[in-house]
């Protein structure tokens, strides 16, 4: 009896390490696979925008010239564009993204969290070509209508330039990709505040601290790292998106202080002009875009771990100091 025991448990120890390999073999290949695919993009891209690199160099990054009919690219305007359109979004998305996850995560009754919660979810079901439409129709004639409201309140701030006749503008592309990362930022941010230990709540409450202060002294601490990363995701979202952008952005190659002018983005150039494209070189320059994208966001993530691992070391420290 005790031998077939120690046979039984040879056997169950045996099939637990085959497990536990096959897992390893599995996991190292979905890590080979990201890397592969990551460097068969990046080769594509470089490969691809080829004759633009060898043209245009990196010239290519400051130039602010779009004539494809005369051979002269320049990505300076796309850049811009791109940049100011999705920091504006993350400006005004972060802070009420993680206002609404405060809210739905510690201070909403249970029913109300039931009802809001999925709703700000089924946000980021809705196809982009449908927060374009809707931009276009109902956000555009907004902004059209408050424009002359904020040039005489902030004109003194060059952000708030004249306004403009149609609303087609950066600051109604901004607006757009604010409602489509706004969901991203709410949903991640809600489940990471919903991780922290009941017990840590409880306990600052029962020393005397007020609601706000656990969610200054507790939560938020608790969980920088992780809203960083839900940051930098919707970051890379507003970054990249082109159909909603391309419709409420105006694609003018032009860099205008006021955010009531019309522009462009790299993601909405490379959508509007590489089907249609009239010659090689133009392709290859929309490719070039694309690294330079393609940069600009691995750039943002790591900048992002970067921040986060900082909060983690001073937060680590001043543990240490406080003990």
């Amino acid at each position: 009896m005790a031998g077939l025991s120690r046979a039984f448990a040879r056997g169950a120890r045996g099939a637990g390490e085959t497990g536990d390999r096959v897992l390893f073999w599995l996991c190292a290949a979905a890590g080979v696979l990201v890397a592969l695919t990551l460097g068969d993009i990046v080769y594509q891209l470089i490969s691809n925008a080829g004759p633009a690199i060898s043209r245009f160099g990196l010239g290519f990054i400051g130039h602010q010239v779009w004539e494809p009919h005369f051979g002269q690219m320049g990505a300076a305007t796309l850049i811009y564009g791109t940049v100011v359109s999705s920091v504006m979004a993350l400006a005004i998305a972060g802070p009420l993204g993680i206002s609404i996850a405060i809210y739905l995560a510690m201070l909403a009754s249970p029913k109300v969290r039931a009802v809001v919660g999925p709703l700000v979810e089924m946000l980021a079901a809705v196809p982009s070509i449908i927060y374009g439409f809707w931009g276009l129709i109902v956000l555009v004639p907004f902004v059209q209508s408050i424009e002359p409201g904020l040039n005489s309140a902030l004109g003194w701030i060059p952000l708030f330039g004249p306004p403009q006749t149609t609303g087609i503008s950066v600051f109604s592309a901004g607006l757009v990709l604010t409602f489509m990362i706004l969901p991203i930022v709410a949903s991640l941010s809600r489940d990471l505040f919903l991780t922290v230990p009941r017990e840590l709540r409880e306990g600052a409450a029962a020393l005397g601290a007020t609601q706000w202060e656990v969610i200054r002294g507790i939560v938020l601490p608790s969980t920088v790292s992780g809203v960083s990363a839900a940051m930098v995701l919707a970051l890379g979202r507003a970054l990249g998106e082109a159909i909603a952008v391309s419709l409420v952005i105006g694609d003018v190659s032009a860099i205008h202080a006021s955010l009531f002018q019309p522009g462009a983005t790299l993601a909405e150039r490379i959508a509007n002009q590489f089907v249609g494209a009239s010659s090689n070189l133009l392709i290859a320059s929309l490719w070039y875009c694309g690294l330079i994208l393609l940069a600009i966001g691995l750039l943002t993530s790591l900048a992002a771990r970067w921040i986060a691992g900082r909060f983690d070391v001073e937060r680590s420290y001043a543990r240490a100091v406080a003990a």
